[in-house]
């Protein structure tokens, strides 16, 4: 029984952790990097064909957006999420397939013209479309028997629409021990999804740590904050640009835009237009309208029951065509722009970003975490210019952090989650933070729980019966160089050889079948071998 961790080891993003006991074998998410890497990730350690099951702890990309490349290389298990997260990833996934050929389309046109090679995306629409076939929505707080040596359970982490907890149940030769996955562990007292649960017993936890190393604000009124933040660029005549996470930032800012217009908050303004510029983020909307009941809080349900909808109010406005898009930017009277990505690393809060950057009229205000390297986190810092679409943009509108408004439980909150546990833990293993965040929060837990804890690299593994350290990643820093894009041809090169690994999970499935069967399988291999054999 074996733990090797792949994914946002000392980094924050691309979650990913493999789990082996006896013939199965495991991920618990399977994410995608977001802005620059910091250490070398481990590959998966075996072909993808052979995985048995993927635990999905919630819907965000750093936790999803690889499942589309799984699949395309061989992946053919089970995916187990809440229904919520099923829901969401229905969308996510395929809007981050269609970003993946968008920017493989932007780089061949420009490869075209300079006479380089031509790129693919890293997954397609095909494959998105297939791995979604796979998604099986679980309850929450419901123990679900797998398979004969694995149980389940999701525990609501309060984090986003959706997002779990995952106690893990494994046996191996008549032992068994509890894994809990943290997941992203949420903030409280969010103004439409319920607080995270607190779980009591594990033997072995895998805990995040975005903010394990500061807390947040004693919470303001955001609703009056935000009204301040509008009030003073509307009366210099501007915009406000929101970059927003299309799935759960979204949706709290028109919550909180409605208290503003239905508490008369801004006085002065009390028509002004919200635009929503995201299709994705329409779409998720909808997904929280449908699953008030599972996922809301005791507030935002008593809003529902009295007839008021939590988010929507007169003046807000969607924006889900191109067309669409662009004719916000011809407007010219003074408005709130929400759209995506909330790191500003890609789709349309870079052109809103273009025509509002150079108006010292205009503010852009972030709401949400910025990983280091992305657009978001060098506007915070204070960057002059910044490129986009090829274009140096003087930076001279009024940036703004609002403080308080996070997703991630604070170290405050962290500390007590953990220390639910008691001094049942084996081991917790500490992930989901910078290196500095992470290795002092490991420090922090092992001081107040007495509980060992660690901060894994990349690659690491242990052995779950021994509670040992039984191998050590390489701990190998990517150099800071441009990445370089595969070209077509390598990319479909390595999907054939993922065809290939993935023609060799099945022979091995195929042991004990009738030998008849096998001679027919065998011979059909050879054909094939034939007819490409040149």
């Amino acid at each position: 029984m074996f733990i090797e961790f792949l994914g946002a080891d000392r980094e924050v993003t691309g979650s990913c952790h493999f789990l082996s006991f006896g013939e199965k074998r495991i991920l618990i998410d399977c994410g995608m990097e977001q802005g620059p890497d910091l250490y070398v990730n481990q590959e998966i350690p075996v072909n993808p064909a052979i995985i048995d099951y993927v635990f999905l702890t919630h819907a965000h990309i750093d936790h999803s957006g690889l499942l589309p490349l799984l699949y395309n290389h061989g992946f053919r298990g089970e995916i187990y999420a809440t229904k919520a997260t099923c829901e969401l990833c229905n969308i996510m996934l395929k809007d981050s397939a269609h970003i993946q050929e968008f920017e493989a389309e932007w780089r061949n046109r420009k490869a075209k013209r300079a006479g380089a090679p031509e790129v693919t995306p890293l997954y397609d629409l095909n494959d998105a479309v297939g791995v979604l076939e796979h998604f099986h929505a679980m309850d929450y707080d419901t123990i679900s028997e797998i398979c004969e040596d694995l149980k389940v359970r999701f525990v609501d982490a309060g984090h986003l629409l959706g997002s779990a907890s995952i106690e893990l149940w494994v046996t191996e030769d008549d032992i068994t021990k509890k894994i809990v996955f943290s997941g992203d562990i949420g903030n409280g007292n969010r103004p439409l999804i319920k607080n995270p649960k607190y779980i009591h017993e594990a033997d072995y936890v895998v805990m995040e740590s975005t903010y394990g190393n500061r807390n947040h604000d004693t919470p303001p009124d955001y609703a009056k904050l935000l009204a301040e933040v509008i009030k003073d660029t509307f009366e210099r005549g501007g915009n406000l640009v929101i970059p927003a996470f299309a799935v759960g930032r979204t949706q709290e800012m028109l919550y909180h835009i409605r208290r503003i217009k239905t508490e008369n908050l801004l006085p002065e303004y009390p028509q002004f237009d919200v635009y929503i510029d995201s299709p994705l983020a329409v779409e998720a909307t909808n997904i929280f309208h449908k699953n008030v009941s599972e996922c809301f809080s005791e507030e935002a349900l008593a809003l529902v029951e009295a007839g008021i909808n939590p988010i929507r109010f007169d003046g807000l406005k969607v924006a889900v065509t191109s067309d669409e898009s662009r004719m916000i930017n011809f407007i010219e009277k003074p408005k709130v722009i929400i759209s995506a990505s909330g790191m500003c690393e890609a789709g349309r809060i870079r052109h809103h970003l273009k025509h509002n950057l150079w108006r010292a009229d205009s503010t852009i205000l972030f709401v949400g975490y910025q990983v280091e390297g992305t657009l978001g986190n060098t506007l915070l810092n204070g960057a002059k210019t910044v490129k986009l679409f090829g274009e140096e943009i003087d930076v001279k509108a009024k940036i703004v952090n609002l403080p308080g408004i996070s997703g991630h439980a604070d170290k405050d909150h962290l500390t007590e989650w953990i220390k639910a546990f008691g001094n049942t833990p084996k081991r917790v293993f500490i992930v989901h933070g910078e290196e500095s965040t992470a290795v002092s929060f490991a420090e922090h837990v092992n001081e107040v729980t007495k509980i060992s804890a660690v901060a894994p690299f990349s690659g690491d593994a242990y052995d779950l019966i021994t509670n040992t350290c039984v191998a050590v990643g390489d701990r190998k820093k990517v150099e800071k160089k441009p990445a370089k894009t595969k070209s077509a041809s390598n990319m479909v090169f390595d999907r054939l050889v993922a065809a290939g690994a993935r023609l060799v999970a099945v022979i091995q499935k195929c042991k004990g079948m009738a030998n008849k069967d096998l001679g027919k399988f065998a011979d059909q291999i050879n054909a094939l071998c034939d007819k490409w054999d040149r």
